[in-house]
């Protein structure tokens, strides 16, 4: 099949023997079940199992849609074959396609967190295939039916879409069409074609061939432009040999009795068929700019290489992962049942199709992230010949495609649960790919409902000017840009970037009105300090840090973000020649460490190298100062190698004296020390100690030195799977936040959100 999520070949293929390895050892297969439930204690069973589980039964028999709340059913896809047509292998029998059912079930829970479990049925009997699948919908939200041959899938779709109702989607036909015209409407779009006058030819007569042409056909094409081919020539009215009911339907009237006769001035060819179906003289003979989209798998009908031999105005695209614009299955089921799981949909109707092809299409048109980016080595893709397809990795099409999915089933009337706020659902689906999105949701919600100005340091930068857009597009405020015109257009203009939009303005500290208050602003900061007028004004002329501080200091921007240029130690001295501490805090980093659903706050991790007792209790209560606004009440615990004084040091000691300094103070927060990390974050650890006070796990990580922190904080990062956010800067008098160098365009984004965050507190 074209276009598979499973590519049996690429250029970066594996050996057979990495292959049996890799779904042999450990574990055999690629599935598991694990409970999401606690299993501990007796109670836990009784709860799980009998008695308790009679009360959701009870409340299931008196009303079925409570399965939806009560078990799994709502998020739950069963994946089925007879292995009839097992991707470019043919029929080798249901056992055989079990490994790429259970690949097909982890696609759908890695990409869209849908829990999917493998069904291979051993008949090739329809009726009894059937009759099998459709008493399974009790258990499960959808079907996924996969690698069956023609007629049959067809036979078998239509069936049980009729007597289930729940979706039921052969990928095989509905995945490849979706992904194929969403990148053939951006090549109409490039070429300046449109849906009724354009001129296309399908060669290949199978089921995803048939799906491609019912589906483009629903969006607008005119039938009387389509020609389908199959290996006896072109399906015209009239023609009896090597017909059936679903041929029939796309025949028409043409004099073109050969695929070679139809493609002569043809617009469009889609490939469906097997390698070298398309010749030279094919392709030579088609229309101007032509779009060929190859996808037969592994092989295409011609390769990139021999058509760019022939003319170089064509789009091409491939079911290949080694070429630009894959036709790639995964671009498509996990979003498209996602979001019919969601809404709890009956079925998937052409509406919801082809509302995920234009919500596909529309993706590939915007500015893409690092993420993207950093697929392809580096080399961003720009909507154009070469990127007309979004790429499987883009962590945005979570939010994007099941949002029209789900609308398109609402509006449609297939939906039995609404969803009222679309934009809080995207946001939800971003949360459930990326742990940074579900800790930040709460803190960009408030950042939107009261806006900020914040100054991007270092506007010249490609990726800061992508953080600006989409810190602006998401609603979060104004981005200021400082940089010098010339170089910052010339960035612009190279990466393809288009800052002349709303909510963006650029500032350039050379030709700026406020120089002179700015200068006059830090020379009487720095005047006692050795520090010369003109090395104040050379300081605001030409240093963009000190420039975007004294912008914040003196109310011409809400806060700044800066340090994709800079190491951060040299950053915050930058900033604290030009704003000071709050009254009665200090200054200080805090990471967010988020792991294993846990969120982790660790502090000292930017500014105090070995912290007195005092400057402790002082991290200890502005770390727990910040996880209150961040929605969090904090349970600090302060961190020593050992344990309550068992072993003792001088670390130890100086932790011992701020725990009793914070006694002293009388904080309003829960904090114990000194204490081991495996104490602090494990309760069964901790009830070895009835006398500490937290009463539960710690949320707040005081660390004993600047070393211990950085290096547990990268440990996890590197080793434990954690996604680490910061260092945070907390307790300056005006919102600064300072980026990791080489920092991604996303966590400039975090980083701009969470300094807009504190300027509204």
């Amino acid at each position: 099949m074209a276009g598979k999520d499973h590519n049996e070949r690429s250029k970066t293929s594996v050996t057979e023997q990495e292959a049996l390895d890799f779904h042999s050892k450990g574990r055999p297969g690629k599935l598991e079940i694990t409970p999401t439930k606690a299993m501990a204690t007796q109670r836990d069973l009784s709860l799980a199992y009998s008695p308790g589980v009679a009360v959701p039964v009870k409340a299931i028999a008196a009303n079925p849609a409570m399965a939806y709340e009560y078990t799994t059913r709502g998020n739950m896809v069963a994946v089925i074959t007879n292995g009839t047509a097992i991707l470019g292998l043919g029929n080798l029998g249901a056992l055989a396609a079990k490994p790429v059912m259970e690949g097909k079930s982890v696609l759908f829970k890695r990409f869209a967190d849908v829990d999917s479990i493998d069904l291979e049925v051993d008949t090739e009997n329809v009726e009894e295939f059937i009759n099998c699948v459709r008493y399974l919908g009790p258990s499960f939200g959808g079907i996924n039916l996969e690698d069956i041959k023609a007629p049959e899938c067809f036979i078998i779709e239509s069936r049980l879409r009729e007597i289930m109702d729940i979706p039921v989607f052969h990928d095989d036909q509905h995945g490849t069409a979706i992904i194929a015209a969403a990148g053939l409407l951006n090549a109409l779009e490039l070429t300046g074609r449109d849906l009724k006058s354009t001129k296309l030819v399908c060669n290949g007569a199978g089921a995803a061939a048939i799906a491609c042409i019912e589906l483009i056909k629903a969006m607008g094409f005119n039938p009387a432009n389509v020609i389908l081919c199959d290996t006896k020539g072109v399906i015209y009215q009239g023609r009896t040999e090597g017909m059936n009911q679903w041929k029939s339907a796309h025949a028409v009237k043409s004099d073109h009795r050969t695929l070679e006769e139809a493609m002569k001035g043809a617009d469009v060819v889609l490939g469906l068929s097997q390698k070298g179906a398309f010749s030279a003289d094919m392709i030579r003979s088609m229309a101007a700019n032509p779009i060929i989209f190859a996808m037969a798998n592994p092989d295409p009908e011609i390769t990139p290489e021999e058509v760019a031999e022939i003319r170089d105005d064509a789009i091409m695209a491939t079911g290949r992962s080694d070429y630009p614009n894959q036709v790639n299955n995964v671009l498509g089921f996990p979003y498209i049942f996602r979001g019919a799981l969601d809404v709890r949909a009956s079925q998937i109707n052409d509406a919801m199709k082809i509302a995920a092809v234009r919500a596909l299409a529309s993706l590939a048109r915007e500015d893409v992230p690092d993420d993207v980016a950093a697929a392809y080595q580096g080399n961003r893709p720009r909507f154009g010949p070469e990127y007309i397809i979004p790429v499987p990795f883009d962590p945005r099409l979570i939010s994007a495609i099941p949002v029209a999915v789900a609308r398109a089933a609402m509006e449609t009337g297939v939906a039995r649960k609404a969803i009222d706020d679309l934009d809080a659902y995207s946001r939800e689906l971003s949360a459930r790919r990326d742990p940074i999105a579900a800790t930040t949701q709460r803190l960009y919600e408030r950042v939107r409902q009261n806006p900020k100005r914040v100054v991007f340091a270092e506007g010249e930068e490609e990726q800061v000017m992508r953080a600006a857009i989409s810190f602006v597009n998401q609603g979060l405020g104004t981005a200021i840009l400082l940089g010098r015109d010339a170089p910052l257009k010339e960035t612009a203009e190279r990466a393809g970037i288009d800052l002349d939009r709303p909510g963006i303005e650029v500032v350039n500290a050379r030709v700026s009105t406020r120089v002179e208050a700015y200068t006059e602003y830090l020379y009487s900061r720095l005047q006692r300090k050795g520090y010369l007028l003109r090395d104040c004004q050379r300081l605001v002329n030409t240093d963009r840090n000190h420039f975007a501080a004294c912008m914040v200091a003196l109310g011409d921007a809400d806060a700044m973000v800066t340090g994709t240029t800079r190491n951060y130690s040299t950053a915050l001295e930058d900033v604290r020649r030009c704003i000071d501490p709050q009254p009665g805090h200090r200054v200080i980093g805090v990471s967010l460490a988020l792991t294993r659903g846990r969120t982790v706050l660790v502090a000292d991790t930017a500014v105090h190298d070995m912290p007195t007792a005092e400057e402790l209790a002082d991290i200890a209560e502005e770390a727990a100062g910040l996880a209150r606004r961040l929605g969090y009440e904090p349970r600090v615990a302060l961190l020593a190698y050992s344990t309550f004084g068992h072993p003792t040091g001088e670390r130890s000691e100086r932790l011992r004296e701020a725990v009793k300094i914070l006694d002293k103070r009388r904080v309003d927060f829960e904090y114990d020390g000194e204490m081991g990390a495996d104490v602090a974050l494990n309760a069964h650890r901790m009830e070895q100690y009835p006398f500490c006070r937290l009463s539960g796990t710690a949320n707040v990580l005081v660390m004993p030195a600047i070393h211990s922190a950085s290096i547990s904080t990268k440990m996890l990062q590197e080793l434990g799977g954690s996604t680490v956010i910061g260092p945070m800067l907390v307790g300056l008098e005006k919102s600064v936040q300072i980026a990791q160098y080489g920092a991604k365009d996303t966590d400039i984004v975090n980083m701009a959100a969470i300094a807009a965050y504190n300027a509204g507190e």
